[in-house]
C-alpha cells in the first residue's frame, strides 16, 4: 500500500471519528435541551403550587392541609435540587463531547493536511519531470535541426 493511499485511509478513519463525535456531540446537547427544559417544567410547578398554597392560606387553611403543602413543597425543593444536578452534569458531558470533537477535528485538519502537502509535492515532481522531458524534446530537436543545417 503507499503511503498516499495509507495517508488517504488515515484521512478518512479521521473523518469517520471526528463524524461520529459529531454525532455523539448532537446527542448530548439534545439530552441537555430536554434536561434543562424538564428542570424548567419543574420551576414553573413549583411557582404554582407555591401560589396555590398563598392563596389556601389567605383563605384560611387547616393545619393537616398546610402540613401536606409544606411537606409537596419539599419534595418539589429536592426534585429541583436533583434536576439542577442533572443538568450541571449534563452540561459537564456536552463539554467533554465538544472537546472530543474538537480534538478529532484537529487531528482531520492534520492528515489532510499531510495529504495535501503530499498532493502538492507530487504534482510539483510531475511537472518537474514534465518540464525535463519538455526540455529534452526541445534540445533533442535543435541537436537535428543543427544537424540538418550543417549537412
Amino acid at each position: 500500500m503507499s503511503a498516499s493511499s495509507q495517508l488517504a485511509m488515515l484521512s478518512d478513519l479521521a473523518r469517520d471519528a471526528r463524524d461520529q463525535a459529531g454525532q455523539l456531540l448532537a446527542g448530548e446537547r439534545q439530552n441537555e435541551r430536554q434536561v434543562a427544559a424538564q428542570l424548567e417544567s419543574l420551576n414553573r410547578y413549583r411557582l404554582e403550587y407555591a401560589e396555590r398554597l398563598q392563596q389556601a392560606m389567605r383563605e384560611g387553611i387547616d393545619p393537616a392541609s398546610m402540613h401536606n403543602y409544606q411537606q409537596f413543597l419539599a419534595s418539589l425543593d429536592a426534585a429541583l435540587l436533583r434536576a439542577r444536578q442533572a443538568l450541571d452534569a449534563q452540561q459537564q458531558r456536552v463539554e467533554q463531547s465538544q472537546q472530543h470533537w474538537q480534538q478529532e477535528q484537529k487531528r482531520l485538519s492534520a492528515f489532510d493536511t499531510l495529504v495535501s502537502r503530499r498532493d502538492a509535492e507530487r504534482l510539483r515532481q510531475e511537472a518537474r519531470r514534465e518540464q525535463r522531458i519538455s526540455d529534452e524534446m526541445a534540445a533533442g530537436r535543435l541537436l537535428r535541426q543543427r544537424a540538418g543545417h550543417s549537412s
